[in-house]
């Protein structure tokens, strides 16, 4: 089969690997679509590969081409999106469910050979199918909507209650309409881009405000009453919003960083006296797991985008690239700003 194959740093190549086999307990998938993860650009552009020759993806959707010995919940032609995490299902965390912080896991796309690739072998439950009326471009954004979910619920969220979106990026998007499915009072979404602000908008959002104008604050405190926001989910992983965070949260409030910082972070005096002060939770997320394995909130994404509840949008979507270019892909990363959104790598064009 045809590949893109990290050799090393800036050094992604199209060539023929060897096909990987659905062994015992595994599925075959043939790989349709696969998105570009703000992780494997390290992998690609920098240095971040675990090893090499490496094959990465791992947000990706297809069809089941086989199943192994013992697989009995999935049959060839099911369409399927993929579950990265290999738990090691032995240790401490994972006996608790914990399985984003098992320590001794694999992962599929960067520990194993993954889905920048015509095929993919994975375990028969890091396949999760979906219906004939979710495409497989949803289905390739299964994963970042589990993100979304599972950061929704790192804090006790409760309906009925006020929420702040900081970041308007897919993440953004996606955890803004889960607060909306699970009964948020009232969503609002921050950013300083008004294109990503109108999308917010015709994906539900109840107010959107920008945080690059002098006078948003008084925007908060009219859509508040004053009292701030009860959950905050910060998804841009930006020194700024992480800070706003502290700013707009309500006495008591709760608040989630799901966005990964690229730089470093310190909180000076006024963001520890508005938590102390507020006495508000502030927690981390990281990946989108749960009990049984792989969770239900992979479950839910199915359902989900199924009924359209979840909506996709086709601006998530910056280009579709043939995974035979793939390595132009990358070299798109290497001008900041220039990629504006996910780009899919499709293994069958």
């Amino acid at each position: 089969m045809k590949a893109g194959v990290v050799h090393g740093r800036e050094d992604i190549r199209y060539e023929e690997i060897e096909r990987p086999k659905a062994g015992p307990g595994k599925v075959l998938v043939r790989v349709k679509y696969t998105g570009i993860c703000g992780s494997d650009i390290p992998r690609v552009n920098g240095d971040a590969c675990h090893y090499f020759p490496n094959v990465l993806g791992h947000e990706f959707s297809g069809t089941v081409e086989e199943v192994g010995e013992g697989v009995t919940t999935l049959k060839p032609g099911d369409r399927v999106a993929g579950v990265p995490l290999v738990p090691c299902m032995q240790c401490g965390d994972c006996q608790k469910g914990n399985y984003s912080l098992c320590r001794h896991y694999s992962f599929i796309g960067s520990r194993e050979f993954g889905s920048f690739a015509q095929y993919v072998a994975v375990p028969e439950r890091n396949a999760v199918r979906f219906d004939d009326a979710v495409s497989f471009e949803e289905g390739a954004f299964f994963e970042p909507a589990t993100v979304a979910l599972h950061g929704l619920r790192r804090v006790d969220y409760k309906g009925g209650r006020t929420v702040a979106v900081l970041g308007g990026g897919t993440i953004g998007m996606l955890t803004m309409q889960w607060a909306k499915i699970f009964g948020a009072k009232k969503t609002v979404v921050f950013d300083i881009v008004e294109e990503r602000l109108d999308l917010a908008k015709r994906l539900g959002a109840d107010c959107v405000i920008n945080s690059g104008k002098e006078d948003f604050m008084d925007k908060v405190n009219a859509v508040t009453e004053g009292r701030g926001f009860d959950y905050i989910y910060e998804t841009a992983g930006n020194t700024v919003t992480m800070k706003l965070a502290f700013e707009l949260a309500a006495n008591k409030a709760q608040v989630c960083f799901i966005g990964t910082p690229r730089k470093e972070l310190s909180f000076g005096v006024q963001e520890w006296e508005n938590l102390n002060r507020k006495e508000f939770t502030l927690t981390g997320s990281w990946m989108s797991y749960s009990a049984p394995f792989p969770g239900d909130e992979w479950e839910l994404t199915a359902h989900y985008f199924k009924t359209g509840q979840l909506q996709f949008d086709d601006s998530f979507v910056f280009r579709k690239i043939p995974l035979s270019r793939i390595g132009e892909a990358f070299e798109m990363f290497k001008t900041p700003g220039a990629v504006k959104g996910k780009i899919l790598i499709d293994s069958e064009a």
